[in-house]
C-alpha cells in the first residue's frame, strides 16, 4: 500500500494567529509541523505543547537569523509566515528562493519596496506564494460575490463600505505591535487589507487611484486627556490604575495570554498591554478613502477603530438595482477586561456575547426589495478560518466528502495581496500629501506578478 507523501512545514511567527495553523497543519493529514521560528523559545516551546498535545511530534526551534539554515537542513516543503507584518519579505524571499510552497498572512507586507521585492521573487522563481484572506471564505461573502457575478443589480457603478471596529477589539490594535506604523503599515494596511480584498474579489477588477483622510482623534494621549479617557500607567500588568480601565487588557487573567506574551518578555521585550492613550502610536484610528477601480466604478470607504458596536454595511449601486449587507459582529460590549478565548483572541476566535445578526437586501429597479437568506457564522471569522483552511491544505477529515464550493474556491495570490495592499498605501499617502494618489505610483507592473497594465 502506497502512502501519502507528509509535506514538512515550518512555521515562522508563533503569536495568538499562528495557532490557527499549527492546529490547522497537524489536523491534515500529509502536513507536519517540522520547524518554529521565532525570537522568544517560549512562544515557540508554547506551540510544541499545542503539537505534542494533539498527538504530533515537537518542531525543532529556530532562530529568525538562522531561517536560511532552516531551509537548507529542516528538508522544509511549505512555510506559513505570521510574523509582525513588516517581517514578511524577510522570510518569503528565501523560502521562495528555496522551492518552498508560501503561505502568508495578510498583508502580504507593508510598504512599496518589500512588496516590489516579493513579486520580483515570485517572477523570476515562478515559485508560488498565497495570501491567507480569510475573509474571502465566509459564505456570506461568497453569497455577495455569487449575486454581483450573475448581474443581480446589473453593471457595479459605486460601492459605498463602512467598518466598525468596536472599542474592545479596535483597542486591541493600540497596545501591541500594531501602533507603530513601520511595523504594520497603519490600519490601512494591516486591518483594510481584508476589506480592499473583498471589493477587488467582489467586483473582480483592480484600485486605480485612491484619496483619503486619517487622523488619530480617539486613542493615543492627546485625545485622550482631551477626552478624559487617559490613566497614568505605560503598560497595564502590575498597574493600579489599569485594574478597572475597561481599555486596559490583563494578560494574567488568560492562560494563553500569559503564556504567549508574560511569560516571553524575557526572551524579547516585547510588551502585548501597552496603555491604548499613551504614545508612541503613529497610526491612525479614523480614516476616509475615496477609490477609482480600472472600469471606473468608486469606493467610499470608512473605518473607525472605537465604535460601541462593531461589524459593517456595505452597498452597491448598479444598473439593474442594489444590493445591501449589514453584519453586526457586537452589538454593543461591555466593559470587561477579562478575555476568555481559550485561544487568547479578542475577535474572531469565538462569537461576541451580543452578537447580532446579518441581513442581504437586494433591491431591484421597479421591483419589491428581495431579503436574501443567510447562514452566519460569528465565530471563527464568520467561519472564513476553517473554510480557508481547507482550500490551503485539504480538509482535516480525508473521510467526509469534499466541500465542492472550497475546492473551487480560488485561494488568493501574490497579485490580489499587492492590489489589496496598493490601495492602503495609497490611502496612507494621500493622507500624508492631501492629494490623490495612483496605485502604480507605489506598486508598478513587473511583469506576469506586477498589478499594472
Amino acid at each position: 500500500m502506497s502512502r501519502t507523501p507528509v509535506l514538512r512545514a515550518a512555521l515562522v511567527g508563533t503569536g495568538h494567529r499562528a495557532q490557527l495553523f499549527t492546529r490547522g497543519l497537524t489536523e491534515r493529514p500529509g502536513h507536519l509541523v517540522a520547524a518554529l521560528c521565532d525570537p522568544s523559545p517560549t512562544r515557540m516551546a508554547f506551540h510544541n505543547r499545542l503539537l505534542t498535545e494533539a498527538g504530533a511530534p515537537a518542531a525543532t526551534p529556530w532562530e529568525p537569523d538562522r531561517f536560511t539554515d532552516l531551509l537548507a537542513k529542516g528538508d522544509i516543503d511549505e512555510v506559513v509566515v505570521t510574523t509582525v507584518d513588516a517581517e514578511h519579505d524577510r522570510y518569503i524571499v528565501p523560502a521562495l528562493r528555496a522551492g518552498c510552497r508560501v503561505v502568508t498572512e495578510k498583508p502580504m507586507t507593508v510598504d512599496a519596496e518589500r512588496c516590489a521585492r516579493i513579486l520580483d521573487t515570485v517572477r523570476e522563481t515562478g515559485n508560488s506564494l498565497t495570501v491567507a484572506f480569510n475573509y474571502r471564505f465566509n459564505p456570506v461573502h461568497e453569497k455577495v460575490r455569487a449575486l454581483l457575478a450573475e448581474g443581480a443589480i446589473g453593471e457595479v457603478l459605486s460601492v459605498h463600505f463602512e467598518w466598525l471596529l468596536d472599542v474592545r477589539h479596535g483597542a486591541d490594535y493600540f497596545r501591541r505591535w500594531h501602533r507603530e506604523k513601520h511595523h504594520s503599515g497603519g490600519l490601512m494596511v494591516h486591518k483594510s487589507s481584508h476589506h480592499f480584498d473583498l471589493v477587488n474579489w467582489w467586483l473582480a477588477d483592480e484600485p486605480r487611484e485612491a484619496f483619503g483622510y486619517g487622523r488619530l482623534g480617539f486613542y493615543g494621549r492627546t485625545a485622550g486627556e482631551r477626552h478624559g479617557l487617559r490613566r497614568e500607567y505605560d503598560r497595564a500588568h502590575g498597574a493600579d490604575r489599569a485594574a478597572d480601565d475597561p481599555y486596559a487588557l490583563d494578560l494574567a487573567a488568560n492562560d494563553t495570554l500569559r503564556a504567549l506574551y508574560l511569560d516571553a518578555e524575557r526572551d524579547d521585550g516585547y510588551l502585548r498591554d501597552r496603555n491604548v492613550f499613551d504614545g508612541p502610536i503613529s497610526i491612525e484610528d479614523d480614516m476616509s478613502v475615496l477609490v477609482r477601480y480600472s472600469r471606473g466604478a468608486t469606493m467610499t470607504y470608512h473605518l473607525t477603530a472605537y465604535s460601541p458596536w462593531e461589524g459593517y454595511r456595505v452597498m452597491f449601486n448598479g444598473s439593474a438595482g442594489r444590493l445591501e449587507l449589514e453584519v453586526e459582529e457586537s452589538r454593543w460590549q461591555p466593559a470587561l477586561t477579562r478575555v476568555t478565548s481559550t485561544a487568547g483572541a479578542l475577535h474572531g476566535d469565538t462569537a461576541a456575547e451580543h452578537a447580532g445578526g446579518a441581513r442581504l437586501t437586494l433591491r431591484p429597479l421597479w421591483q419589491p426589495p428581495v431579503n436574501v437568506p443567510l447562514a452566519v457564522a460569528h465565530e471563527a471569522h464568520g467561519g472564513g478560518d476553517p473554510r480557508m483552511l481547507d482550500a490551503l491544505f485539504g480538509p482535516a477529515d480525508a473521510t467526509r466528502p469534499a466541500d465542492t464550493a472550497v475546492a473551487d474556491h480560488p485561494t488568493a495570490t501574490e497579485r490580489d495581496g499587492a492590489l489589496a495592499l496598493a490601495v492602503g498605501l495609497a490611502a496612507n499617502r494621500s493622507f500624508e500629501t492631501g492629494r490623490p494618489v495612483r496605485t502604480d505610483e507605489l506598486i508598478a507592473g513587473r511583469g506576469d506578478a506586477g498589478i499594472a497594465d
